[in-house]
């Protein structure tokens, strides 16, 4: 049997144990990747541990550090405060807020990981604050991100604008651009009605306090973050007076420093979120080392083994050729229609477990040699690549989709995994094919 149907075996093997016994499918990863990758693809130990994703590993940790630091001295709730007052309390605008700042911060060129590391924190806090589903709100940060991920001067954009000229195909950056952002436009107007947003259409919260209007008086459960000292409740409010909040204290101003520092160098001088993170994460902590010595059980360890495993083990995929062997397989087939949509596929599902930006422009070459016939719309396919690419990014082992996974508090995570795995396989099932139906089929681009 060939290293590559091997690897594809062997990946249904560990989904299907991990589906039926709760072991981490990290682990399950990490022993697929060493026996596959030594007895049938034939690398070292060192080549497998090569396809190890550091940086998001990283990233993963300096990011759950912060943000545990900035939960457990209440900087959080000042922002979700902020963006409660931002909106007049209407409880229904906010997902629509994160969905649009995301938005802008990867149309202005931010990496799409950096604008969901920042954003996805605050976002899930507020769910969790409010009763919001924290599906909803984490699928609304990441699909803003990937709605803003294709302007001209993004790095999905550039990418995918440089090798359709390289190539010498028609190219039409607004349209990619455009169709990119109403789409995901679309799936977030269908998430927010599907997960819960019109039950949240009318409700207001005390802007003043953070807390339901009509329950500002209410008796409130304190919520205190693993080693965090004894005072106020989570929020910084006076527990005998709700609706009257503590003044901004000396080490949430340093956090909220903090955290402008980590987005302005991440965001603007593209240095990595991660080492930035958890640089500001320690320094912050130096201030109250011993509020702060429990943050570091908060980073979600059972997240950065599933996702450093599963993405080792897809090194392994890649080294034994399996993408390129489905991709030689699909075009063969000789029909452009057809070859459109496998090739959606291909690109949905390989990055739903890699690199975006990677898959992307695989997906765009292997599909030159038949654009070039003129018998299909090559803007049009370029587009639906794009799209099929990128949405499937709410993955948990993808990047944005481990980002949420981690910043998610006060839920069950094991619950909360199966939600966005379980959305994630209707979007990698469904999603190229309407990219195709939609930017394809009717050649209108």
């Amino acid at each position: 049997m060939s290293p590559e149907i091997i690897t594809i075996l062997a990946l249904v093997v560990i989904f299907a144990i991990a589906t039926f016994l709760p072991i981490n499918m990290g682990a399950l990863a990490f022993v697929a990747a060493f026996v596959v990758g030594t007895l049938s693809v034939g690398l070292t130990t060192d080549e497998i541990i090569g396809g190890f994703p550091a940086g998001l590993v990283l990233t993963l940790i300096g990011v759950t550090y912060l943000f545990a630091i900035a939960q457990n001295n209440g900087t959080v709730d000042l922002l979700v405060r902020g963006a409660v007052k931002l909106v007049g309390g209407h409880v229904a605008a906010i997902p629509w807020i994160m969905f649009f700042v995301t938005a802008v911060l990867t149309a202005i060129g931010a990496l799409s990981p950096a604008a969901v590391a920042i954003i996805a924190p605050i976002a899930l806090t507020f769910a969790a604050r409010h009763g919001i589903s924290p599906l909803l709100m984490g699928m609304m940060v990441i699909h803003g991100a990937q709605g803003g991920g294709f302007s001209p001067i993004s790095v999905y954009g550039v990418t995918v604008n440089t090798i359709v000229e390289d190539e010498g195909l028609p190219s039409s950056p607004l349209a990619v651009f455009l169709g990119a952002l109403f789409f995901n436009i679309a799936i977030a107007v269908v998430l927010f009605f599907v997960l819960g947003g019109r039950k949240l259409i009318g409700r207001k919260v005390d802007a003043r306090a953070e807390v339901p209007a009509e329950a500002a008086h209410a008796p409130r459960t304190e919520v205190q973050g693993h080693g965090a000292a004894p005072g106020p409740a989570v929020g910084g409010d006076d527990p005998e007076h709700p609706d009257r909040p503590q003044p901004v204290r000396f080490e949430q101003i340093l956090t909220l420093i903090g955290l402008v520092v980590v987005a302005v160098l991440a965001l603007a001088f593209d240095l990595d979120i991660g080492f930035v993170a958890i640089t500001v994460a320690v320094v912050l902590a130096l201030f109250s080392a011993k509020q702060h010595k429990g943050a570091v059980s908060q980073i979600s360890w059972s997240t950065v083994l599933l996702i450093a495993g599963v993405l080792t083990f897809v090194s392994v995929l890649e080294a034994a050729g399996t993408i390129d062997y489905v991709g030689d397989a699909v075009i063969g087939l000789g029909v452009p229609l057809l070859i459109a949509l496998l090739l959606a596929y291909i690109g949905g599902v390989v990055s739903a477990f890699a690199s975006s930006t990677a898959i992307i422009g695989v997906a765009i070459l292997l599909a030159v040699p038949f654009l070039e016939a003129g018998e299909i719309s090559a803007v049009g396919v370029v587009v639906a690549l794009s799209v099929a690419s990128t949405i499937v990014d709410v993955s948990p082992f993808s990047t944005n989709g481990a980002l949420v996974l981690a910043a998610a508090q006060d839920v069950d995570k094991d619950r909360f995994y199966k939600q966005i795995l379980g959305y994630a396989a209707i979007v990698v099932a469904a999603g190229p094919f309407l990219a195709w139906l939609v930017f394809v089929v009717p050649g209108w681009l």
